[in-house]
């Protein structure tokens, strides 16, 4: 055993160990978003159960099935990338226990040939003769630290071989633990693919009625965009309106949209921006079945769908909660629709609308969590849908990317 060899070993343990742990890393990620996948599919099958699907229409159904299967295909796709990073793993640690085997015997080896060494060299000549027979002081006092050296050689050579034992046996039951792992994923899996597999049948199934019947179901599906569209229109129209109300409470008439701050106002709006993905949930239980932006209509591509917010399934008659500390600007209400509310944040304006009870007024003053109203229960289909939307100025922002991951 030479030097250079255990600066190679050395070296290969240290790039080993690296891999190890980022492979650890990428692991642990996958396996914490599978189970807030396992989760939301869960909570969403909860606030299924006691709804009246009988009398949900077929679009609403459709929704229902296209947010489980996007789940679902989700959670086939990162259970299978978490069982192919397994698969690496295993095949890393089959070539290193290949690899330290080799090592173990040549040090094995290399341990019996300096035994026997010792045992001829004790045969032919003991130690105080070795000493004894030196020419002078100094090769006497070489040949002494030449016996201590080999001798603390043999002996780091001795715990060497015990550590490489150790680890190869770890790693053999680290192999073993992965295989479960593996196993026990690709179970799951199958199980997934096969809810999957009935859940794009129902969808096939609503989709062959709607198809059946396309005249009538576009109309529905013009008609809630039309409402939606209205309540964009209002919405915006009351942010803006609130912009010049503050402006010129503060003496700044603007038209660029944009709130015109107090240094109480900036230091809110600062706080507000500081807490950028760590803001707290409108609701205590929920998860987001609609997504912002722009998507096409599932049932009609001819139809854009255009989410100024996310819309959040949560329990029946569930509490709504402030998401940070801020004053309520406005109580929305707008003809034929639930109210909503609307809370300043500095230049940050959030909304949470779509209720059945509201416990403020404007004016009101509201902290982090305080419950501010209740969301609205469709007493024909059961459904809880709080629509919740987020601003800057008068500028929409994906309200998604400010929220705690739930």
């Amino acid at each position: 055993m030479n030097k250079r060899f255990y600066i190679i070993f050395f070296l290969g343990c240290l790039l080993s160990s690296m891999s190890i742990l980022a492979q650890s890393d990428k692991q642990k990620r996958l396996e914490e978003q599978r189970q807030q996948i396992l989760k939301e599919i869960k909570q969403f099958q909860a606030f299924l159960l006691g709804k009246k699907k009988e009398e949900k229409s077929e679009i609403t159904l459709i929704e229902d099935l296209n947010y489980k299967v996007r789940r679902r295909e989700n959670l086939i796709r990162i259970t299978n990338e978490h069982a192919n990073l397994l698969t690496r793993e295993i095949n890393t640690n089959q070539h290193e226990i290949t690899s330290l085997r080799a090592q173990l015997q040549e040090l094995k080896d290399d341990y019996a040939a300096m035994i026997v060494k010792s045992y001829k060299s004790k045969s032919e000549q003991s130690k105080v003769m070795f000493l004894l027979s030196s020419s002078n002081f100094k090769q006497a006092y070489k040949r002494l630290q030449y016996i201590r050296q080999y001798a603390d050689y043999q002996k780091e050579q001795g715990e060497l071989i015990k550590k490489k034992t150790k680890e190869l046996q770890e790693l053999n039951l680290e192999l073993s633990k992965q295989k479960a792992d593996k196993d026990k994923l690709i179970q799951e899996n199958r199980i997934a693919k096969r809810e999957l597999e009935k859940e794009l049948k129902e969808r096939e199934k609503l989709m062959a009625i709607i198809k059946a019947d396309m005249n009538k179901y576009s109309a529905q599906i013009k008609q809630k965009r039309q409402e939606a569209d209205r309540l964009d229109k209002e919405i915006n129209r009351l942010i803006r309106e609130a912009i010049a109300a503050s402006n010129e409470k503060a003496g700044k008439k603007t038209s660029t949209g944009k709130f015109v701050l107090t240094p109480a106002d900036k230091i809110v709006g600062e706080s507000f921006e500081a807490n950028k993905g760590r803001l707290g949930w409108p609701v205590t239980r929920g998860i987001i079945k609609g997504k912002f932006g722009k998507t096409r209509s599932l049932t009609d591509n001819t139809v854009e769908v255009n989410n100024s917010g996310i819309k959040i399934a949560t329990t029946t008659d569930a509490d709504v909660k402030a998401v940070f500390n801020g004053e309520v600007s406005r109580i929305i209400v707008v003809k034929n629709a639930n109210p909503g509310i609307m809370i300043r944040h500095g230049n940050y304006v959030t909304i949470y609308y779509n209720l059945s009870k509201v416990f403020v007024k404007p004016g009101d003053k509201i902290s982090t969590g305080q419950v501010i109203g209740k969301v609205f229960t469709s007493k024909i289909t059961g459904e809880s849908l709080l629509d919740f939307r987020l601003f800057k100025n008068d500028q929409k922002l994906n309200p998604e990317y400010w929220l705690a991951k739930n």
